[in-house]
């Protein structure tokens, strides 16, 4: 099926494998259109019960360790599965939380975490409604996995979707790359920086809001009917900004090229990288998102994104072209350009 007989940790790390295990098992079985399109949340229309369409995903998180700087398990379930319904444009509502307890873990351990999940949830904007819990012996876990559920509404004239990228279109990126995943990994390295990394850990529902009422008034100029101005919207997690930019283009069958120096990069997470050989461009991030805009939406959503606590960073760094197509390219900063491929292989297991 995926050239291996047995499941890999690659698997799982959102690049080409992952990828692959998805389009040749899963959707061999799973059929509903929803999921077809492959975004981060299932968008459904209720018919005559509402005028709005709901939003619905689902996420497991067995991130290790439990606790790191700038957020916990608990957390990161929380933003990553209101992020996932807010990157369909909807506004999250409900989520349900499913408990995986190893026998063993400290009770101590287990309220710091659901303290932090109601915290977080409180400051989304969002209700927990509903969960589960199972306790497994001793050595069947990992001390604690997470999955969470959401709910959310998207309003009527919000279509966002992988595979509404069009030439011409601006990239936009909310923020510096890789702060989460370098900051696990230096957590389980030991490692210390005179600049102490920090997850990026956050829930940006109140980011995608203010993006999408700056662009609400711009009406589309390419003739090809209502939908907003912003096409794409992706939070780049496992694999990265390389690993969404190629999805989108897969997607969307159109080319993205991106300027290196565009790209902001915290100099404590590119020391880290350069220190462990790893390239910021496919580490994760879990307070991040990736929009893709019509160009007379440009300057206005990159002012809505800096003027959010969540997007001072925010840059313009590429467009969409015709050229390419499925395939990103990178001008570097010496002016070369190079091919950036979706991630292969298993970078930072256990991230998310």
């Amino acid at each position: 099926m995926t050239g291996h007989d047995t499941i890999l940790l690659a698997h799982g790390s959102g690049g080409t494998l992952s990828h692959e295990l998805v389009e040749r098992l899963f959707l061999r079985y799973f059929r509903h259109p929803a999921l077809l399109r492959l975004d981060d949340s299932a968008v459904l229309d209720p018919g005559h019960l509402s005028s709005s369409r709901i939003a619905f995903t689902t996420d497991s998180y067995v991130v290790s360790p439990l606790f790191f700087p700038g957020g916990d398990i608990g957390k990161l379930a929380v933003c990553g599965t209101v992020n996932d319904l807010s990157m369909s444009g909807a506004r999250p509502l409900w989520l349900t939380v499913g408990l995986i307890i190893e026998e063993g873990l400290p009770l101590a351990d287990l309220e710091r975490v659901v303290a932090s999940m109601a915290v977080t949830a409180e400051r989304a904007g969002v209700a927990i409604v509903g969960g589960d819990t199972k306790v497994v012996d001793r050595g069947s876990a990992d001390k604690l996995f997470i999955n969470t559920a959401g709910i959310g509404l998207v309003p009527p004239g919000i279509d966002i979707s992988g595979d509404r990228a069009r030439p011409g279109d601006r990239v936009i990126l909310s923020g510096a790359i890789g702060d989460h995943g370098m900051t696990i990994m230096t957590q389980r390295e030991g490692l210390r920086f005179d600049s102490p990394l920090e997850s990026d850990c956050a829930p940006l529902n109140g980011l995608v809001a203010e993006l999408l009422a700056a662009v609400a008034s711009i009406a589309p100029q390419s003739g090809e009917g209502s939908g907003g101005a912003v096409h794409c919207l992706r939070d780049p997690t496992r694999g990265g900004l390389a690993t969404t930019l190629n999805e989108l283009a897969v997607r969307s069958q159109v080319g993205i090229e991106i300027e290196e120096t565009a790209i902001p990069v915290h100099e404590a997470v590119r020391g880290a990288c350069e220190l462990l050989g790893l390239d910021p461009l496919y580490v994760a991030n879990e307070g991040k998102l990736v929009a893709i805009v019509a160009p007379e939406a440009a300057e206005p959503a990159l002012a809505a994104l800096r003027a959010h606590e969540l997007g001072r960073e925010a840059a313009i760094i590429g467009r969409v072209t015709e050229a390419h197509p499925g395939r990103v390219v990178l001008r570097t900063a010496l002016g070369a350009r190079q091919w950036v491929q979706m991630l292969t292989g298993e970078q930072l297991p256990r991230i998310c």
